[in-house]
């Protein structure tokens, strides 16, 4: 597979030698090992008198480790004097118990120390109580736009947005010829997140009803809906459940990196609110590999891509309301707030207005940007950034 440098990388870079645990976490088929593989490589070319003790779980010959006692003395034994010792563990939660090795490695202070995992045993929840040291988290994104554009060596950001809006961002799909094999590549990641993250390590009881849920949110993703809502539409198709149920096992998905749920905020009130959310997929190109390119809604499409963009872009993220309006997206990073409307086409008079009046009711003097399928370069409408998403995507703009 063609390997390129992944942003994530300098990232990693910058947390060399801090003390810190380095947790890199994210959907399965995202790209954690190659980043690790990549930085492997990248302390290999730029540092002298290393040690690097690497473990990849995947690998039958470290299957004997998948116990922490020989965990830990596995790595000990491989400790070197006066060298640097990374520790480099790929897929950790398969190891049991794998936080008592780690919290000893740490403790010992001759390590540094990256992990990376791909469900519920590392979220961000959880780091406080499972280490006890201080961790950095890492969480990897399937491919940006950019990256897209990076690995096919595309140069024109308008023009070749289209086809990434099929393709999506699990590059493994990247390798195969046709559309219908990428996107067979894609369905395949997604039963086996179903199958191996939910079924299997949760032990989930109701498969049919996870599935119906899983199904009935990548159906509407970029909809508002509750928990209750989706309650009620599941017992009207003679699936029984209950409030409790549907909840446990949306949190499963959102634990699997599958979905990320997205609040709601009065802009006004300047308060969140709880009685509806969105959902959005990881990659937005599941939703074809699994349901099909029926119906197709690109409005839709590209409100997914620029919520992910925006959380890969490490913006807290949240659904405004405004005098019973809805503006899709308040994002928010320290002192940073952004207001965004997405939409797939603004060339109709009627429609451009409904975007840009929800906007001008906002009265505070944070920015604010629509961002639609315009196929030209940026401009100002009565202070409201209007960009097109490919030219957004690739970051030529400010935010």
């Amino acid at each position: 597979m063609k390997i390129i440098t992944r942003e994530y990388l300098n990232e990693l870079i910058e947390y060399i030698g801090t003390p810190d645990i380095k947790v890199i976490t994210g959907i399965r088929r995202s790209g954690k090992s190659k980043l690790l593989e990549s930085f492997v490589e990248y302390i290999l070319k730029n540092y002298s008198d290393v040690n690097i003790i690497q473990i990849d779980f995947y690998k039958l010959e470290f299957e004997e480790l998948q116990e922490y006692h020989k965990l830990y003395n596995y790595i000990v034994s491989r400790y070197e004097e006066n060298k640097r010792n990374f520790v480099i563990i790929d897929e950790v939660q398969l190891c049991k118990n794998f936080e008592k090795t780690i919290n000893s490695l740490y403790t010992d202070g001759k390590y540094d120390i990256y992990i990376s995992g791909s469900n519920a045993f590392l979220l961000s929840s959880n780091l406080a109580t499972l280490f006890t040291g201080r961790t950095i988290e890492l969480k990897i994104f399937p491919f940006s736009y950019k990256e897209y554009m990076n690995y096919y060596e595309l140069n024109n950001a308008i023009d070749s947005f289209d086809d990434y809006v099929i393709s999506g961002g699990l590059a493994g799909s990247y390798l195969y010829p046709t559309e219908k094999s990428k996107l067979n590549y894609i369905a395949n990641v997604y039963e086996t997140i179903i199958a191996r993250d939910l079924i299997k390590r949760k032990r989930i009881k109701n498969v049919v009803l996870l599935k119906k849920i899983s199904s009935f949110l990548i159906d509407n993703v970029s909809n508002l809906t509750s928990i209750n809502n989706i309650t009620n539409i599941l017992n009207d198709k003679t699936m029984p459940t209950n409030d409790k149920t549907v909840g446990s096992y949306i949190k499963n998905l959102c634990q699997a990196y599958l979905f990320y749920r997205v609040p709601r905020y009065d802009i006004r009130g300047k308060k969140y609110l709880s009685s509806s959310e969105k959902y959005y997929l990881s990659d937005h190109a599941i939703k074809y590999a699994v349901l099909g390119k029926k119906d197709m809604n690109y409005g839709r499409i590209y409100e997914n891509i620029v919520a992910i963009e925006l959380l890969r872009r490490g913006y807290e993220l949240y659904v405004g309301v405004l005098y019973k309006k809805e503006i899709d997206f308040v994002a928010m990073k320290r002192d940073e707030k952004i207001y965004i409307q997405v939409v797939d086409n603004i060339s109709d008079e009627t429609t451009f207005k409904r975007e840009v009046e929800s906007l001008l009711k906002i009265k505070d003097a944070y920015p604010k940007i629509i961002i639609a399928r315009t196929k030209h370069l940026e401009y100002m409408y009565e202070g409201i950034r209007i960009i097109d998403i490919g030219e957004w995507l690739i970051g030529k703009t400010n935010n």
